[in-house]
């Protein structure tokens, strides 16, 4: 089934009771990881263990720093830290460890860059991947980059082309179609665009998000913003008739909302769509 989750709120999440307790309340059965020591790997292991037991899958671990990037001090700095998350990662048994490439803007660790979509992100993406998964020598959790608008990996083939660049079992793919609607051909046919990326990266999905985007055409230039699911025009019945088709449990993961409320409408919007479907959404 699809493991669906998102971020809970006033909740201790290194308690599992407490976590479990708050997955029933908005029914969830996925979560996001959260910050442990990998030095302390008992801990690591026992935490995934009591999550396990009481059926909530841990996701993914998410690093959100800048890996790619014009400093070559930072960039040393943060592939440490992304190698102690994906250790962590692997210890409770998540599904994945995942940051972005990172961004070659002097002030934005994520910031829109001409150099972000060519052959020195590639190259840098790729022995950073392999430097962080030779370093962390994972045995469950694959290493991912996130999906994104101007940065690579920006389409199902740059991902493809990555994934077989780095050579690597423990690479995977975080999916996040959102994230690739960056013009209106993709905006006015979002299932053509996840289609194409179940097609081409299926068996490296390690975990998903779930979020929206709108057009706004009242402008005179093309202005695309990320709004609540449900709202927007990503075709969500195409999204999880794709994740269903996997036939393997892959996490679902809600983001980038302010309140609980806000997320409990999204999580019922997409359960609108999957009780249509008559897909089995935990």
């Amino acid at each position: 089934m699809i493991r669906f989750g998102g971020p809970l709120f006033d909740v201790d999440m290194t308690d599992p009771d407490a976590v479990a307790a708050a997955c029933k309340d908005c029914g969830y059965s996925a979560i996001y990881c959260p910050e442990l020591d990998p030095d302390d790997e008992k801990s690591c292991r026992d935490y995934g263990e009591a999550m396990a037991a009481r059926g909530i899958l841990i996701a993914e671990a998410g690093v959100w720093i800048r890996l790619v990037g014009p400093d070559a001090d930072e960039t040393t700095a943060n592939v440490a830290r992304a190698i102690r998350r994906l250790r962590v990662a692997d210890l409770v048994g998540a599904r994945c460890c995942v940051d972005i490439c990172g961004s070659f803007h002097p002030e934005s660790w994520h910031g829109a860059h001409p150099s972000n979509v060519g052959t020195e992100m590639f190259d840098a993406a790729v022995v950073i991947a392999r430097t962080i998964i030779d370093s962390a020598e994972p045995q469950r959790a694959k290493f991912t980059y996130e999906m994104m608008q101007w940065t690579l990996p920006d389409s199902a083939d740059a991902y493809l082309d990555l994934v077989r660049a780095v050579g690597r079992d423990a690479f995977g793919v975080h999916m996040d179609p959102t994230n690739l609607i960056n013009c209106p051909r993709r905006y006015y046919d979002t299932g053509a665009v996840i289609r194409e990326c179940f097609e081409k990266l299926g068996p490296y999905v390690a975990s998903c998000h779930a979020k929206d985007v709108g057009l706004d055409t009242q402008q005179a230039i093309v202005h695309l913003s990320e709004v609540p699911i449900g709202t927007g025009n990503l075709d969500y019945g195409v999204y999880l008739e794709c994740l269903d088709s996997l036939g393997r449990d892959v996490p679902l993961m809600l983001e980038h909302l302010g309140t609980a409320e806000e997320y409990a409408a999204a999580g019922n919007a997409v359960r609108r769509v999957a009780g249509r479907l008559g897909v089995d959404l935990g």
